[in-house]
């Protein structure tokens, strides 16, 4: 029987240990509480913008790093992603596929920028040299970073990136394999018959098809006096 690749890959245990509904709870936590974190420094930094505010003499460089317009939209996106995260968490405790689907979106998404970023390394390696030089001067071994060559610079990031690609492919496929295990889960649905004087409760079709057959009775003999 020839498997479709959906189902050679599809497997209910991750990190080998525990289940991809208990993976998935586990992630959607983990990134709501970086969330949580980045938007309590965001919403400190709104509320006393003199002692957060880095300007343009510290950084060496002519814009400031971050305006009010900018924590702003942050704290946006990251009070967006608390909401996608917690989705995805009550979706795979309740056992509800369609509240998963946002969540993996955002893996995609965040899959796809990283892919681009390791794209735009190896297209343009001279970029890493401009981006070190942006760097404020007490920036820990920013001059023994910057006296390595480009080719030996885009090696290590691209080595680094790589790392964090697979990572992320490896999350994003525990993730695609609990919204297909709920969504498996959420089509037993169960059948209620119900007469006017009692209500019959029909087991799933897999669960009927499994039932061994009863051995048929004998055969009808007609009786001779």
């Amino acid at each position: 029987m020839m498997l479709s690749p959906w189902d050679r890959w599809f497997s209910t245990s991750c990190c080998l240990c525990c289940h991809v509904r208990t993976g998935t709870i586990i992630l959607g936590v983990w990134y709501m509480l970086i969330n949580a974190v980045v938007l309590l420094i965001l919403l400190t930094a709104l509320s006393d913008p003199e002692q957060y505010h880095l300007t343009s003499a510290e950084l060496a460089n002519d814009l400031d790093v971050m305006d009010d317009a900018n924590m702003c939209i942050a704290s946006a996106i990251s009070l967006l992603m608390i909401l996608i995260c917690g989705m995805a968490t009550y979706g795979a405790y309740k056992l509800r596929p369609a509240w998963i689907i946002p969540f993996f979106c955002y893996q995609i998404f965040d899959f796809a920028l990283n892919t681009l970023v390791a794209i735009s390394i190896v297209v343009y390696p001279n970029t890493i040299q401009d981006y070190l030089q942006q760097l404020p001067d007490n920036f820990p071994y920013k001059e023994e970073i910057a006296a390595l060559s480009n080719m030996c610079l885009a090696l290590i990031v691209l080595i680094f990136i790589s790392s964090i690609l697979g990572f992320k492919a490896y999350l994003i496929a525990c993730v695609w394999n609990c919204y297909r295990y709920v969504n498996g889960r959420g089509s037993e649905v169960l059948l209620y018959v119900t007469t006017n004087d009692t209500t019959v409760l029909l087991p799933p079709y897999d669960d009927s098809v499994s039932i061994p057959i009863k051995q048929a009775p004998p055969p009808y003999t007609t009786a001779t006096a």
